[in-house]
C-alpha cells in the first residue's frame, strides 16, 4: 500500500505531499462517466420516471442523483480496496474481459 494519509475524510485519499485537486483526472473521470452514461438504462429509466404525469421532476432528480452516488461510492471504495491487492495491470484486464462478457450476453440476449 501506498505511504499517504487521510485527509479530511473516507474519500480523501491523498498521498503526502498533495493537497491540491487533480484538475485533470477531475475532467478526465467526468468526461468518461458522463459519456457512458448518456443513454444507458439508468438515464432511460429516469427519463421514463420524469415523464410519468404527476411526477415531480425534483424528486426524481433527487433519488436518481443520491443513487448514481451511492453506486459511485461502492465503485471507488471497491476500486480502492483492490488496488491494494491486485495489481494495475491485472485489474485492466479483468474489467476489459468483463465488459466483454456483458457485451456478448447482451448481444445473445438480443
Amino acid at each position: 500500500m501506498k505511504s499517504g494519509r487521510f485527509a479530511g475524510g473516507w474519500l480523501s485519499w491523498r498521498p503526502r505531499g498533495t493537497n491540491n485537486v487533480n484538475l485533470r483526472l477531475l475532467a478526465t473521470v467526468f468526461g468518461t462517466v458522463f459519456l457512458a452514461e448518456l443513454g444507458d438504462k439508468t438515464q432511460l429509466a429516469t427519463l421514463l420516471f420524469a415523464s410519468r404525469e404527476g411526477s415531480s421532476r425534483i424528486t426524481v432528480f433527487v433519488a436518481a442523483s443520491l443513487a448514481l452516488v451511492g453506486a459511485t461510492a461502492i465503485g471507488v471504495l471497491a476500486g480502492a480496496a483492490i488496488s491494494s491487492h491486485v495489481q494495475r495491470k491485472y485489474f485492466s484486464y479483468a474489467a476489459g474481459i468483463g465488459f466483454i462478457l456483458v457485451g456478448v450476453w447482451t448481444i445473445w440476449r438480443a
